[in-house]
Protein backbone atom coordinates (compact mmCIF):
# COMPACT_ATOMS: atom_id res chain seq x y z
CA UNK A 1 0.00 0.00 0.00
CA UNK A 2 1.32 3.45 -1.03
CA UNK A 3 0.98 5.65 1.74
CA UNK A 4 1.05 9.81 1.53
CA UNK A 5 4.18 11.29 2.61
CA UNK A 6 5.20 12.62 4.83
CA UNK A 7 3.39 10.66 7.84
CA UNK A 8 4.10 9.34 11.19
CA UNK A 9 4.83 5.56 12.57
CA UNK A 10 4.15 4.83 16.22
CA UNK A 11 6.80 1.58 17.09
CA UNK A 12 6.08 -0.01 20.16
CA UNK A 13 8.42 -2.30 21.42
CA UNK A 14 8.07 -4.48 24.55
CA UNK A 15 8.80 -7.73 26.31
CA UNK A 16 5.89 -9.43 28.12
CA UNK A 17 5.42 -10.97 30.85
CA UNK A 18 5.12 -14.84 31.40
CA UNK A 19 1.17 -14.92 31.64
CA UNK A 20 -1.35 -13.53 28.98
CA UNK A 21 -3.88 -12.37 31.51
CA UNK A 22 -6.50 -11.40 28.60
CA UNK A 23 -3.68 -9.68 26.50
CA UNK A 24 -4.44 -11.27 23.46
CA UNK A 25 -7.88 -10.00 23.40
CA UNK A 26 -7.33 -6.36 24.17
CA UNK A 27 -4.63 -6.07 21.76
CA UNK A 28 -6.59 -7.32 18.94
CA UNK A 29 -9.39 -5.00 20.24
CA UNK A 30 -7.12 -1.86 20.66
CA UNK A 31 -5.70 -2.63 16.63
CA UNK A 32 -9.73 -3.06 15.63
CA UNK A 33 -10.55 0.63 17.91
CA UNK A 34 -7.27 2.64 16.43
CA UNK A 35 -8.36 2.02 12.77
CA UNK A 36 -11.87 3.62 14.09
CA UNK A 37 -9.48 6.61 14.81
CA UNK A 38 -9.81 9.71 12.64
CA UNK A 39 -6.34 10.06 11.25
CA UNK A 40 -5.25 6.36 11.27
CA UNK A 41 -3.41 4.97 8.00
CA UNK A 42 -2.13 1.22 9.23
CA UNK A 43 -0.56 -1.50 11.20
CA UNK A 44 1.56 -3.95 11.96
CA UNK A 45 2.41 -6.09 14.45
CA UNK A 46 4.87 -9.74 15.16
CA UNK A 47 4.55 -10.44 18.74
CA UNK A 48 6.93 -13.28 19.88
CA UNK A 49 10.26 -12.67 22.13
CA UNK A 50 10.18 -9.62 21.13
CA UNK A 51 6.97 -7.96 20.32
CA UNK A 52 7.03 -5.12 17.91
CA UNK A 53 3.90 -2.98 16.65
CA UNK A 54 3.75 -0.31 14.41
CA UNK A 55 0.96 2.09 14.11
CA UNK A 56 0.95 4.70 10.86
CA UNK A 57 -0.76 7.94 11.38
CA UNK A 58 -1.69 11.42 9.42
CA UNK A 59 -0.30 13.81 11.55
CA UNK A 60 0.90 14.22 15.61
CA UNK A 61 -2.16 15.57 16.66
CA UNK A 62 -3.99 12.18 15.24
CA UNK A 63 -1.28 10.15 17.67
CA UNK A 64 -2.03 12.53 20.70
CA UNK A 65 -5.65 11.87 20.21
CA UNK A 66 -5.16 7.87 20.22
CA UNK A 67 -2.61 8.33 23.34
CA UNK A 68 -5.90 9.47 25.19
CA UNK A 69 -8.45 7.36 23.84
CA UNK A 70 -10.17 6.32 26.92
CA UNK A 71 -10.18 2.87 25.93
CA UNK A 72 -6.38 2.83 25.28
CA UNK A 73 -5.70 4.50 28.42
CA UNK A 74 -7.15 1.40 30.46
CA UNK A 75 -5.13 -0.88 28.10
CA UNK A 76 -2.13 1.18 28.91
CA UNK A 77 -2.58 0.67 32.69
CA UNK A 78 -3.08 -3.08 32.10
CA UNK A 79 0.21 -3.29 30.16
CA UNK A 80 2.22 -1.57 33.05
CA UNK A 81 0.12 -3.94 35.84
CA UNK A 82 0.15 -7.02 33.97
CA UNK A 83 1.79 -7.55 30.32
CA UNK A 84 4.87 -5.86 30.13
CA UNK A 85 8.14 -6.21 31.53
CA UNK A 86 9.32 -3.71 29.20
CA UNK A 87 8.72 -1.04 26.16
CA UNK A 88 9.71 1.77 24.29
CA UNK A 89 7.44 3.75 22.65
CA UNK A 90 9.01 5.50 19.23
CA UNK A 91 7.59 8.28 17.09
CA UNK A 92 8.84 8.63 13.83
CA UNK A 93 8.04 11.10 10.53
CA UNK A 94 8.44 8.97 7.54
CA UNK A 95 9.96 10.90 4.57
CA UNK A 96 10.83 7.82 2.47
CA UNK A 97 9.73 4.30 1.76
CA UNK A 98 10.63 1.45 -0.35
CA UNK A 99 9.86 -2.06 -0.55
CA UNK A 100 10.34 -5.37 -2.18
CA UNK A 101 8.14 -8.24 -3.36
CA UNK A 102 8.86 -11.09 -5.27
Amino acid sequence: MELQKPYYAVIFTNTRTEEDNGYGQMADEMEKLAREQPGFIDFESARDELGISVSYWESLGAIANWKSNMDHKVAQQNGIKEWYSWYKVRICLVEREYEFTR
